[in-house]
C-alpha cells in the first residue's frame, strides 16, 4: 500500500528529523507548519534531492477550518494517510503556577491538545474501515513531563501532555478494531529550539547530571522510535508509549 505521512510541526527539531527519516523509508511525507516556511521548505528540498514526494503545507493545527484544508492538501497532492504524527507544540516561558494567567493557560491548552484532537479526527476519517478506509497509525509525541509534571517551570505544558497521554490511551481502544493504532512517545530533554522558546536555551546542559545517562537526547533518536511504532514491526503494540529519555 502507498505510504503517506503527514508530521505536524515538522520545519525543525523532532518533526524534521521524523520527516527526513520516514521520506528515507518510503514514505510520502507532508511537511506542516505553521509559520517557518524557509525551515519547512529546506527539510522539503533535502527530502527531494534524494528522490522523495513532499510537499510543505501552512496550518495552524488548533484552528478547525486549516486542520481541514491541511488534510484535503494532503488528499489531492499525496494520496489518502496512513500515517499520522502529531508533533505540533509550543512552550511558553518557564514559571511558576502562582505567577500564570488564563490566557497563558488557555494558549496552551489550544495549542497543544485542541490541535491533536483535530489531526486525529481527520486522520481516523480516512484510515478507519467504518469510513470505508483502509487502516492507519496515529503517533503522538507527548513529554517526559507528562511524568514529572515539571513543577517550577512548565507544569501547564506537562498537563497538556498528560491529556495527550490519555488522548492515546482512549483513541487507541476506541478505534482497534477499524484497523487503526494509536500510540505515543515521551522525549525527555532533547536538542532542540524549544528550550528557547522556554527562555534557557542551554537548559540541557544545566540539567544533564539529573540525567542518568548523562547527556541530552538527538531529535533523530525520537524518530527512531517514532519510525519503529508506525512499522509493521510495532503491529501488535497500541494504547502504549515510549519513554525517551535518558532513564529519567
Amino acid at each position: 500500500m502507498h505510504k503517506v505521512a503527514l508530521i505536524t510541526g515538522s520545519g525543525r527539531g523532532i518533526g524534521a528529523a521524523t520527516a527526513l527519516k520516514l521520506g528515507r523509508l518510503g514514505y510520502a511525507v507532508c511537511v506542516n507548519y505553521q509559520n517557518n516556511r524557509s525551515a519547512a521548505e529546506a527539510v522539503v528540498e533535502q527530502l527531494h534531492s534524494e528522490g522523495i514526494t513532499a510537499i510543505a503545507v501552512a496550518a495552524d493545527v488548533s484552528q478547525e477550518s486549516q486542520v481541514y484544508e491541511l488534510f484535503h492538501r494532503v488528499d489531492h497532492d499525496l494520496g489518502r494517510i496512513t500515517a499520522l504524527v502529531n508533533n505540533a507544540g509550543i512552550l511558553m516561558p518557564q514559571c511558576r503556577l502562582d505567577e500564570m494567567d488564563a490566557q497563558r493557560i488557555n494558549h496552551l491548552l489550544i495549542n497543544n491538545i485542541t490541535g491533536y484532537f483535530l489531526c486525529c479526527r481527520e486522520a481516523v476519517k480516512r484510515m478507519s474501515s467504518r469510513h470505508g478506509g483502509y487502516g492507519g497509525v496515529v503517533v503522538n509525541v507527548s513529554s517526559v513531563a507528562a511524568r514529572t509534571g515539571s513543577p517550577g517551570e512548565y507544569i501547564d505544558y506537562a498537563a497538556t501532555k498528560g491529556a495527550i497521554d490519555t488522548l492515546t490511551r482512549g483513541l487507541a481502544s476506541e478505534v482497534a478494531a477499524e484497523g487503526i493504532r494509536v500510540n505515543g512517545v515521551r522525549p525527555g530533554f532533547i536538542y532542540t529550539e524549544m528550550h528557547a522558546a522556554g527562555g534557557e536555551p542551554n537548559r540541557i546542559e544545566r540539567l544533564r547530571s539529573s540525567i542518568p545517562m548523562q547527556r541530552g537526547g538527538k531529535p533523530e533518536e525520537v524518530a527512531e522510535a517514532i519510525a519503529w511504532l508506525l512499522s509493521d514491526g510495532a503491529s501488535y503494540m497500541t494504547g502504549s508509549c515510549i519513554d525517551l529519555a535518558g532513564g529519567r
